[in-house]
């Protein structure tokens, strides 16, 4: 049994994780085995530039965490090697993308589950979040969209100011009207 002040400290690293879970919107929990350090460096490196908390945590202590959090769900998924990636921004894809890729490149790293917005979602999930693109490409698809209509007026602007050529007496309609197909020559009118 292990004495009064280690599991204070264990209570403590609980009820730290159980915080840092309820003030993110999303993590996920992978199975780490079978890379090197030099990978696992840059991972870490890269989860830090995103906003990322990532550490290997004891099952244990995730399980104490998730079922104060009513995370049982995760309780399946909590055996072998555990990491478990906490976003500290508001991007719920950032930790997801970057271990799903870093997952397609490691075989023998895989993704076990995550939590989005006070849930729990299986692998698959992970995968799908994973695979949508990044905040700042879904708001220059929306401006794309909103603009696309003002850009094509523009453009039916210009060409019947081309084809006005200048000519600041041609009608509108005239502008606007199909051009007379040619008469062949010889034929009857």
């Amino acid at each position: 049994m292990p004495n009064a002040k280690v599991l204070e400290e264990k209570k403590a690293m609980v009820a730290n994780l159980v915080e840092k879970i309820k003030n993110s919107p999303a993590g996920v929990l992978v199975d780490y085995k079978g890379i090197n350090v030099e990978d696992d460096t840059k991972l870490r490196r890269e989860l830090r530039a995103a906003g990322v908390d990532y550490a290997v945590i004891k099952n244990t202590l995730i399980r104490f965490a998730a079922k104060e959090l009513g995370f049982d769900a995760l309780d399946e998924h909590l055996n072998g090697t555990s990491a478990l990636a906490i976003s500290t921004t508001d991007d719920v894809i950032a930790p997801a993308k970057i271990l799903g890729d870093f997952a397609k490149k490691h075989e023998n790293f895989t993704i076990k589950a995550g939590f989005l917005d006070g849930a729990v979602v299986d692998a698959a999930e992970v995968q799908k979040l994973a695979s949508m693109p990044s905040k700042e490409v879904l708001i220059a698809q929306v401006l794309y969209s909103f603009n696309y209509p003002i850009m094509q007026l523009a453009i039916a602007c210009d060409a019947i100011v081309k084809k006005a050529d200048g000519n600041m007496d041609m009608k509108v309609s005239d502008l606007l009207a199909p051009a007379a197909a040619p008469v062949a020559a010889g034929s009857f009118r």
